[in-house]
């Protein structure tokens, strides 16, 4: 975490911002100057000085697993290409679904996506869930226009028109609440203003940030948002997932297994108003779900 550290020397007061934190399983620390009296921008200088850390330390690091990506890409035979993405479609739509307490089991859900077999003893709606989710990956995977609110309630009433038909593809209209949390979501009357500010935030961005932080902010400002009654958790990972594979990186799956410290990064982000704490959380994650991609470029 980025602090301010105040030095005196022969009487007189200087500011810094520093920081510690391992690179390549080193320990390094860096700082900047901030003056003889802390500046009225310290909220700013504090978040360009955590993007410069990131550019240091993730971002390389990013574009590496980028490179390796597209290249092995092109080599894959595209029936091979299939095969990956029918078995991340599984993963991602068992962990993500589970994460919102869906009751089937990653066998489930491949003999479902797979081979059409519904299992037994599993609500009806889970299963119509599992499958609209499906649906709703490739389209997120094979659209070529940009995210809007447009497609984002096309989405989410294809995941939920045939369990949750009141309120598929709507913006909520009423309050909620997420159960065992500090963080309360906006209140319903506030739900247009926060979906509009996303959507301007997210082109003004788009273009500007690295892909994984935008990634990883879009889906923490999504959340945050919560504008749908339920759903919003879904629909977040989809963005995320939708704004990596537009850009050529490779997809993120969240484990259900990872979910408490996942809800964790996202409450302590918003009730300490710092997107930091989440885009750290998801770096690491990231870096972690794809190192295959680092470990072939460290081979060659």
């Amino acid at each position: 975490m980025v602090t301010i550290k105040k030095r005196e020397i022969k009487g007189k007061t200087y500011f810094y911002l520093s920081h510690t934190y391992a690179l390549n399983g080193k320990k390094k620390y860096k700082e900047t100057y901030l003056g003889t009296k802390l500046p009225n921008n310290t909220a700013r200088l504090k978040k360009e000085f955590t993007l410069q850390i990131y550019k240091e330390k993730w971002f390389g690091l990013f574009d590496s697993i980028r490179a390796e990506y597209q290249k092995q890409m092109r080599r894959t035979p595209s029936d091979a290409k299939k095969r990956n993405m029918e078995a991340f479609l599984v993963r991602f739509t068992y962990d993500t679904s589970r994460i919102e307490g869906s009751k089937l089991s990653l066998k489930d859900t491949a003999a479902l996506l797979g081979l059409g077999l519904s299992p037994k003893n599993r609500p009806i709606s889970d299963i119509k869930e599992t499958e609209a989710h499906r649906d709703v990956f490739y389209e997120m995977i094979n659209y070529n226009g940009e995210l809007s609110l447009g497609l984002i309630l096309r989405w989410h009433k294809e995941l939920f028109s045939a369990t949750k038909s009141a309120m598929a593809g709507r913006l909520r209209d009423y309050n909620v609440y997420i159960s065992g949390s500090d963080f309360t979501p906006p209140p319903y009357q506030a739900v247009e203003s926060y979906a509009s500010e996303f959507f301007k935030w997210y082109s003004t961005e788009k273009d500007k940030l690295d892909t994984v932080e935008l990634a990883a902010i879009a889906h923490l400002r999504f959340e945050t948002a919560h504008p749908f009654g339920d759903g919003n958790g879904r629909i977040g990972r989809l963005i995320m997932n939708f704004i990596l594979h537009k850009n050529g990186y490779p997809m993120l799956d969240i484990r259900y297994t990872d979910r408490a410290s996942y809800y964790n990064a996202l409450e302590r982000s918003n009730i300490k108003n710092d997107e930091g704490i989440f885009v750290q959380w998801f770096f690491k994650r990231y870096l972690k779900e794809s190192k295959i991609y680092l470990g072939k470029l460290q081979k060659s």
